[in-house]
């Protein structure tokens, strides 16, 4: 297989892997593991989020990071997670050029996640978009539970396709498609891309996929075959979903270089420095390394 040579990953660790461990990490960790990842090559960094601190207490502190990030002249992109528009107001007292949106696919994670409707949902997004184009932000639309959700079950592929619609009339630039509880294989998720790029082109879509049944790999393959170009992954495969009971962590990033590399691209990340990355950050939070590269890769004493 031919994979195209500008594969770019978005590292969501820092907001959509902490927000979902035990312990939280100071600030000043916060802002050296994103230095860290910018260092091994990384672009694109997803630094936090402004949803209510008492819902998100991990990431209270993105205001500071996003500050201290600009005041160390950290080079990269660092995009936050808005959940309405006093969200979006307080963001904008931080140095702040990109943002991302959020909506489910299923009403009853919708209800759970956000407690609102889908439509409710998409209504605080439309919110948003006078300041958003006033301060001249690109913005990323996030949908979640696109292969199956807790609650619901199997979700109907025509309802992702409108969702993505309705995204990309509010001015979202990308969507991201969340396998939120890692139940997608790699049937459903090539359905899944081949039915929306029949009106969508490819380019629009990133994929997000949790690894609860070991499968997140397998379907980034699938959907590389497919044209899909852009990859959400976290450092150490850190995460998970609050309100997905059962849902393991975000697909490694150390796992997904390893795999775009053994393909011929993403020459540009020093998978050994993503490596020291992951135990550093799995040093900060007590925990053992759970992807299988850093477990090799670290058992080498590199």
């Amino acid at each position: 297989m031919t994979v195209s040579a500008d594969i770019r990953i978005v590292e969501v660790g820092p907001r959509d892997g902490l927000q979902n461990e035990v312990k939280t990490l100071s600030t000043q960790k916060k802002v050296e593991l994103i230095s860290m990842l910018c260092a091994a090559g990384l672009e694109t960094i997803e630094a936090g989020s402004f949803v209510s601190t008492q819902r998100i207490p991990q990431l209270s502190d993105t205001a500071e990071v996003l500050k201290q990030l600009k005041e160390r002249e950290v080079k990269g992109r660092f995009p936050v997670l808005i959940p309405n528009l006093q969200g979006l107001k307080n963001a904008l007292k931080a140095p702040l050029k990109e943002i991302a949106v959020f909506i489910a696919a299923s009403e009853t994670f919708s209800q759970k996640n956000t407690q609102c409707s889908i439509a409710d949902s998409l209504d605080r997004i439309q919110q948003l978009l006078p300041l958003v184009e006033e301060h001249g932000l690109s913005m990323r639309g996030y949908i979640s539970c696109t292969l199956g959700c807790p609650f619901e079950g199997k979700v109907p592929v025509s309802t992702v396709v409108k969702l993505s619609h309705d995204l990309l009339k509010l001015g979202c630039t990308e969507i991201s498609l969340g396998d939120t509880i890692g139940v997608g294989t790699v049937r459903s998720s090539m359905q899944l891309i081949k039915t929306l790029c029949k009106e969508i082109p490819v380019e629009t879509f990133a994929v997000h996929f949790h690894d609860t049944y070991g499968q997140a790999l397998a379907n980034i393959y699938a959907c590389l075959s497919l044209g899909i170009k852009t990859i959400d992954s976290a450092i150490a495969g850190l995460g998970g979903c609050p309100y997905a009971p059962g849902a393991s962590g975000n697909v490694a990033t150390e796992d997904v270089v390893y795999l775009l590399q053994g393909l011929g691209v993403a020459k540009k990340i020093d998978l050994h420095k993503v490596v020291q990355v992951s135990h550093f950050v799995n040093q900060a939070l007590h925990m053992q390394a759970r992807s299988k590269v850093a477990q090799a890769m670290l058992g080498k004493k590199f």
